[in-house]
């Protein structure tokens, strides 16, 4: 029999030749059987297996240095980089913020010793990675988003950039590894993982499961969970000993009668239909349903007012002056739900914020600041959520949020670089009577917090 011939073609494998391989499907316009790059591995390894003769044109990985560093790994570190490894190099690992995922990182990319790509969701991240793996590997490195497109056998990229480069450079690396994987199975990103040919495979989160349940995509596209630690594992030995607390404040009397007015035409509209809200998807429903009927416009609109009331009510306001005059020699990140907030409080209290539209640069000069201590707090929307490293922070304030646990852990993660001395604290202002008091409760139902 004619051997087969594997070659990479655009994010995918052909496979020409009188043989059938698993996962591919018969593609008439080319004459060809066509499988996901996704599954180059398993495609090999199963023509091997078969004995069958065939010819592999799919990796051209780039030339690669040896790659070295001098990481040392602390025992969980050890025995996350070992169960990957027994795992076929495969594998999500959820650890808390601060506890070195990086680190394993490297270690596993010195283990494969061959062309490897990082996968970050913002350009904060692609700096921040470049500039580790060219201090521990001593070799250049790099870099596709922000207008780059640079390619070395060390590569940071966006998920933006990868997912637009996939068909061109999906067949270069041996080792692919998504930082914060739980973007990874959004609709558009999944098809990274999809169209990479990369054998071994790392994701890294502190918060695996998505309110979407699309994680469940995960153990597909990098494999399953292969280890797992939670932040009261770590805390007061590897990360900062750290406490909950809210602080439930009151509207003012016309808050209140504006809140009640808004929030009742809300639920009045859901009784009126008996619709109930009790999950994420079911909530995305009535949103949708609001684009055609008018009265779940009104609804969602009233909805929207009652919450912008109870999230930015002046009570908490004069609770965060309170707080900012009882810790003077605190070190704060001060995080909200909309950049409205966001500006009233830095106006308000000549605090330096962040949010989406801060520039690069002068994003890097206030977290500098900070961290040299001419700073001594940040008021930031989203933005601060995951990935930036503020060891120096030392007392977080919710002063809104969302729902989520996912946010609320990675509010949680700025606090608990280990430094000496060093007692972490998260403070969450909520309005009482309102749904906030629901939507603190939801975003933290794993955990357990005092009420001051």
């Amino acid at each position: 029999m004619k051997p087969a011939f594997l070659f990479f073609d655009k994010g995918s494998i052909l496979i020409r030749g009188e043989v059938r391989v698993p996962y591919a499907t018969w593609d008439e316009r080319v004459k060809a059987f066509r499988a996901q790059a996704l599954y180059y591995r398993e495609i090999f390894e199963y023509l091997k297996r078969s004995e069958l003769d065939f010819k592999d044109y799919v990796q051209d990985l780039i030339p690669c240095p040896n790659l070295t560093c001098n990481i040392y790994l602390r025992s969980y570190q050890e025995k996350a980089l070992r169960v990957w490894d027994e795992a076929g190099r495969r594998g999500v690992m959820v650890l808390p913020t601060g506890a070195g995922k990086t680190f394993i990182a490297m270690k596993a990319i010195e283990m494969v010793n061959q062309p490897s790509i990082v996968v970050v969701p913002t350009l904060d991240l692609v700096e921040q990675w470049r500039s580790r793996l060219k201090e521990e590997f001593k070799v250049e490195v790099g870099v596709y988003g922000g207008g780059d497109n640079i390619l070395k056998a060390l590569t940071a990229s966006t998920y933006d950039s990868a997912y637009l480069k996939a068909g061109e450079i999906g067949n270069r690396f041996s080792l692919i590894i998504f930082d914060e994987v739980h973007h990874l199975p959004a609709e558009g990103y999944r098809q990274i993982a999809e169209m990479f040919t990369a054998p071994y495979r790392i994701g890294l989160t502190a918060t695996y499961e998505r309110e979407d349940m699309l994680h469940r995509e995960l153990p597909r596209l990098t494999g399953g969970v292969v280890y797992r630690c939670e932040t009261e594992d770590l805390a007061g030995r590897y990360l900062s000993e750290y406490t909950l607390h809210r602080m439930n404040v009151e509207l003012t009397n016309e808050e209140k009668v504006e809140y009640e007015k808004n929030y009742n035409v809300f639920k009045d509209y859901l009784a009126s239909r008996g619709i109930r809200l009790t999950t994420p998807v079911e909530f995305q429903k009535f949103i949708m349903r609001s684009a055609r009927d008018r009265d779940a416009r009104q609804a969602l609109l009233a909805r929207n007012r009652a919450m912008n009331i109870a999230f930015n009510s002046e009570a908490k306001i004069k609770a965060l002056e309170e707080i900012l005059k009882s810790n003077p020699e605190d070190r704060l990140l001060v995080f909200t739900q909309h950049n409205e907030l966001v500006y009233r409080i830095s106006k308000r209290f000549l605090i330096p914020y962040i949010t989406h539209t801060t520039d690069k640069g002068e994003r890097h000069e206030i977290l500098k600041r900070f961290k040299d201590g001419r700073f001594r707090a940040i008021v930031t929307s989203k933005v601060l959520d995951e990935g930036i490293d503020v060891p120096e922070a030392s007392l977080g304030i919710i002063v809104s949020g969302t729902g989520s646990s996912r946010e609320f852990v990675q509010r949680l993660g700025r606090l608990l670089r280990k430094r000496k001395g060093k007692k972490a604290k998260l403070i969450e202002l909520v309005s009482k009577e309102t749904s906030e008091m629901r939507t603190s409760w939801r975003r933290k139902r794993s955990r357990v917090a005092g009420d001051i």
